[in-house]
């Protein structure tokens, strides 16, 4: 029996396939023609697109990260209040990401004072200034003025913004956060509970079990008494992005337990039941808790991408940490390295097109039907190859 591996090797290429599939699909809104099968399902459908499997796979890779990054700053001798002082922090980044991000949605195009485009670039590369994971020898006052500079920037553009709801000027305002909000959210939820039961697999199945149980009272309606109380303290999603999460967290700790025990078959015994049993678990509620919904995040969806991210993981366990076939996706390694870098660099590149647009914008014989499909996924590996260059040229976020 081959032995497994200390470190999970597979997470960092499960990442950048899952980031290099968001890249991809997010691009569709410039295609014609795009199969409905690869887009998300509407919100009142009862359906799971390839689309609406994206997401949740990157909340299950961001809990299969948790245990890893938490162990290393332990193991470093960190103290674990500053443990819980860095969770915060990135919490906090990627929350005030996502508020930015999310006002994009409502910006006036037409009475703001600076130009949407112009607002999303100067906002990102005010993300880059103050997250960026500068040189350990640039001097301390210089990495303090640039990261002073991003913060100003943020600050002014906060107040230049101007947004249009319902026809009415409206200024910056938390709504459903945005990608980078639900991850800091479901990362700050997770990683708090981690950091304080630390490998205990019955304390980490029971938040999980704890989540999903709150999805589903949340969606069964048992929970409607504390309506009053939503406005000021709520579990973000439902429930639903803590469990994806959580799910990823208790998957990386039982891999790290068969890896020390050796226990190959084992493993795959019970990664497989589990996929199985959260995959029929989700057949079987959908008929009662509002079908299969990414948009209304409903317990069949949380379980049934659940189920799906255990297999694939399986997956890249065997093809990486056994087989060690990474070479196999060196080219789109930085997504998986670089991957918050990989997520924003699309928003610069947007708003360049918006600004250049129609000179910029490909014929529609290239953003139709298959040959879309194969325009949006060159892009995509044209943005990871980029965070590529940039990564090796030291410009990358570090939160």
């Amino acid at each position: 029996m081959p032995q497994l591996p200390k470190r999970l090797l597979s997470i960092d290429v499960f990442r950048s396939v899952t980031m290099l599939l968001m890249i991809f699909v997010n691009d569709f809104g410039f295609d014609k023609g795009v199969p409905r099968w690869l887009e998300h399902a509407g919100r009142m459908e009862d359906a799971l697109d390839f689309s609406d499997i994206i997401f949740p796979a990157f909340l299950f890779i961001v809990g299969l990260s948790i245990p890893y990054a938490i162990a290393k700053r332990v193991e470093r001798g960190v103290r674990q209040n500053n443990v819980l002082f860095y969770i915060i922090t990135r919490s906090f980044a990627l929350l005030l990401m996502g508020f930015f991000h999310v006002n994009l949605e409502n910006y006036d195009r037409v009475g703001a004072f600076i130009p949407k485009p112009y607002w999303q670039i100067l906002i990102t590369v005010a993300f880059f200034l103050v997250w960026l994971d500068y040189p350990s020898k640039m001097e301390k006052a210089k990495k303090q003025l640039l990261q002073g500079l991003g913060i100003l920037i943020l600050v002014v553009m906060a107040f230049f913004y101007r947004g249009l709801k319902q026809g009415n000027p409206i200024w910056m305002r938390p709504q459903w956060w945005g990608i980078l909000g639900l991850i800091g959210w479901a990362y700050l939820l997770c990683a708090v509970i981690f950091l304080y039961v630390k490998n205990n697999i019955k304390a980490i199945a029971g938040a999980l079990i704890f989540f999903l149980f709150f999805n589903i009272a949340f969606h069964a309606h048992w929970l409607d008494f504390l309506k009053p109380a939503r406005t000021y303290i709520w579990i973000v999603g439902d429930g639903s992005m803590p469990a994806l999460t959580m799910a990823g967290i208790l998957i990386s700790v039982l891999y790290k337990k068969f890896a020390d025990e050796n226990k190959l078959q084992k493993m795959w015994r019970v990664f497989c039941a589990m996929s199985v049993l959260l995959l029929a678990a989700g057949f079987i509620l959908r008929p009662f808790l509002g079908g299969i919904s990414k948009i209304r995040a409903t317990p069949s969806w949380v379980m049934i991408c659940t189920g799906i991210n255990i297999f694939s993981f399986m997956i890249f366990i065997y093809l990486i940490d056994i087989r060690q076939k990474q070479n196999w996706f060196s080219v789109i390694r930085p997504a998986g390295t670089s991957t918050l870098t990989a997520y924003l660099l699309p928003y610069i590149y947007y708003a360049i097109l918006n600004i250049f647009y129609p000179a910029l914008v490909l014929p529609l014989v290239f953003r139709e039907g298959i040959a879309g499909i194969i325009k949006s996924f060159l892009y995509a590996l044209v943005i990871v190859i980029v965070t590529g260059i940039v990564e090796k040229r030291k410009i990358r976020l570090r939160i």
